[in-house]
């Protein structure tokens, strides 16, 4: 997949992807006349291009796989990898990426935005007591103010999580900044960057809430 990769401050990787089908498809998905079951199916699309790149430094070993024919050295990935959806546009993205790697570990955190002070409030995380994974990709739609994912963030490095990435639809350069501030370690995986965040703190141009977009509730 081709990518265009920006060095960020604080050493932080940006890739936003520059892929044909990923551009086609993130078109349709910004366009108001789609329905919401055609919206769900390009996220999906969308969020398995990306899952395949964002997972392409994941750690193989060698074992010994028997063909039909011979035995065949081969490579499989060892590292345990969790699918981390925010609750609830994150959810297609996630369903799309564990069908490519169905091993993925899934666990949901519950965040939204107070409308009036545009702050991050957590209402839901049932993490184990020590992570079970080795790498979490933290899945939503939307990188806007980027609150939402630095708590996140914050949750699954207090949790112990050493290796974490994001992979996004739609992303603000401010989100994108405060990224860069509080978790320059966590790569961006993204579809397109945008223009700048509205007096509502939406994304502009965007493609509206992804969460009543998907599930028809706006």
């Amino acid at each position: 997949m081709a990518i265009i990769d920006k060095p960020l401050a604080r050493n932080m990787s940006l890739h936003v992807s520059s892929h044909p089908l990923v551009q086609h498809k993130l078109a349709l998905m910004r366009d108001l006349h789609t329905e919401p079951m055609q919206f769900r199916e390009l996220m999906g699309e969308i969020a398995q291009l990306l899952f395949y790149e964002a997972t392409h430094d994941l750690q193989l070993t060698s074992v010994n796989v028997r063909t039909p024919l011979a035995d065949c050295a081969s490579k499989v990935i060892w590292q345990r990898v969790g699918i981390i959806p925010i609750l609830r546009a994150g959810l297609g993205m996630a369903e799309a990426m564990l069908q490519v790697l169905p091993k993925s570990c899934v666990w949901h955190l519950g965040l939204f935005r107070d409308h009036h002070t545009h702050q991050p409030i957590t209402y839901y995380n049932k993490l184990p007591p020590v992570p079970n994974i080795d790498i979490g990709f933290v899945v939503d739609p939307m990188l806007a103010t980027g609150g939402s994912l630095t708590v996140a963030v914050d949750i699954l490095k207090k949790w112990g999580l050493k290796q974490i990435k994001f992979v996004g639809l739609i992303a603000s350069p401010e989100g994108v900044d405060v990224m860069s501030l509080n978790h320059p370690d966590v790569a961006l995986h993204l579809a397109g960057m945008d223009l700048y965040l509205d007096e509502r703190k939406y994304i502009i141009p965007g493609l509206g809430d992804a969460g009543d977009r998907q599930f028809g509730t706006g």
